[in-house]
């Protein structure tokens, strides 16, 4: 071999240098936009069903409220009105948590962090159980808000972590599995769990299964490192395209509907439509079944278009709202028009998600915690402004009022699209 060419490869290894350098610093500014990846391609499928099983606890102890307002009333001497703070407080902290959470915890391990929040779900629902008095339940309920929020910006969009790229849909999917099975359950297991043990055994029971979830957690998550610190900036990424600030407006618009009428949907079964405890619990269990079945639904659909398939759903959500307290005696009807109500809300989560998702596709954990503030100050002023009204003017009014508010809802959205 000639010494031409014993120093060629060098010489062309030197004379490469600069574009190496600048590859990998290229390939090193793109993985500080995106979530540390594992090394390789493990498949945490136990960890994602930890997860899961976690999104449908944190869920199920939100709701769990819905089912036993007028147990919680009449156990504590308040009015309605005042029980559906039960469902306001926690939604005002996890609007204020979720955001704050994800710029306070920097780069810490999110492992250690679920933990955390694992830790206090379970103390929540324990006070709850154990509280001697109302101001003692909201006091639980405001410690769940705090771990409500930080559950709710840390680990929804854990899925594509956990998994390959190439199965990280399937993860995400899973994980909002559980919280739609959270969110649909926590009215009908608690209507069940009130009506048969008492408002304080529901409390006792969701403890059990959030000390489930945590033990999975414990025993499944990998190590979750972060490279990058997430700045107050990158929680207004959603702002940034005036899709995204319509897709928000119309998401509270919406959501306002939907809680004002829905937190009180037991009083009004049981003393307008004057139906008994057991069958309120049959109907909101139909409720979160047929629910399950919009979530797959609203999916399919909205990953083709989404903001018709968001419009829809509003709309479908607010025809029972008008029409329920005009059939309150028509029990059929009232079952029909909940069935449609429970199809329509059940593909809400994923059809908001992946409307916001096109309006910013490179939605960080920053974006997730926006999104997770104004879902749940959306349920804490529906709940809370619901309660007012139907203290003073009764729950049919309130629902026409919920009616107008996802007609709103679809103004705002139709808007947008007019001006596109």
């Amino acid at each position: 071999m000639s010494d031409s060419n014993t120093y060629a490869a060098p010489l062309e290894a030197a004379a490469d240098l600069p574009a190496r350098r600048g590859a990998n610093e290229s390939a090193q500014a793109a993985q500080r936009e995106q979530p540390a990846q594992p090394a390789h391609q493990i498949r945490h499928w136990p960890a994602v069903l930890s997860v899961a099983l976690s999104a449908a606890a944190f869920c199920t102890t939100e709701f769990m409220p819905v089912g036993l307002l007028r147990y919680i009333a009449d156990g504590l001497a308040v009015s309605d009105g005042a029980a559906g703070l039960t469902v306001t407080a926690p939604g005002l902290l996890a609007a204020v948590a979720a955001p704050a959470v994800t710029v306070l915890v920097r780069r810490q391990d999110r492992r250690i962090v679920l933990w955390a929040l694992g830790v206090l779900l379970v103390l929540a629902n324990v006070i709850a159980a154990l509280a001697p008095g109302f101001p003692v339940l909201i006091a639980a309920r405001v410690l769940f808000g705090i771990g409500l929020g930080g559950f709710w910006a840390l680990g929804a969009g854990l899925g594509e972590r956990l998994v390959d790229r190439a199965s990280a849909p399937k993860a995400t999917a899973l994980i909002f599995a559980g919280v739609s099975v959270g969110m649909l359950v926590g009215g009908a297991a608690g209507a069940l769990i009130g009506e048969l043990l008492g408002w304080r055994w529901a409390f006792g029971i969701t403890a059990g299964l959030a000390a489930l979830s945590l033990a999975a957690q414990l025993a499944s998550l990998p190590r979750l490192a972060v490279d990058r610190q997430i700045a107050v900036r990158d929680l207004f990424g959603l702002f940034a395209t005036p899709c995204g600030r319509n897709v928000l407006i119309t998401m509270t618009l919406g959501l306002l509907g939907q809680f004002a009428a829905y937190t009180y949907i037991t009083p009004f079964l049981s003393r307008h439509a004057h139906f008994g405890g057991e069958t309120i619990s049959a109907l909101l269990l139909g409720y979160t079944l047929i629910g399950l079945l919009g979530n797959f639904v609203g999916g399919a659909l909205a990953a083709r278009h989404a903001r018709a398939t968001l419009a829809a759903a509003i709309g479908l959500i607010g025809v029972p709202l008008l029409l329920l307290p005009w059939c309150a005696h028509a029990p059929l009807q009232v079952v029909l028009l909940l069935a449609l109500w429970g199809i329509a809300y059940g593909s809400m989560p994923v059809v908001l998600q992946v409307a916001l998702s096109e309006a910013a596709p490179r939605s960080t954990e920053g974006s997730m915690a926006l999104f997770v503030a104004n879902f749940q100050i959306s349920i804490a002023l529906g709940a809370w402004a619901g309660g007012c009204l139907v203290d003073r003017v009764g729950i049919g009014s309130t629902m026409f009022t919920a009616a107008g508010l996802c007609a709103a809802a679809l103004a705002a959205l139709a808007l947008r699209g007019l001006r596109r």
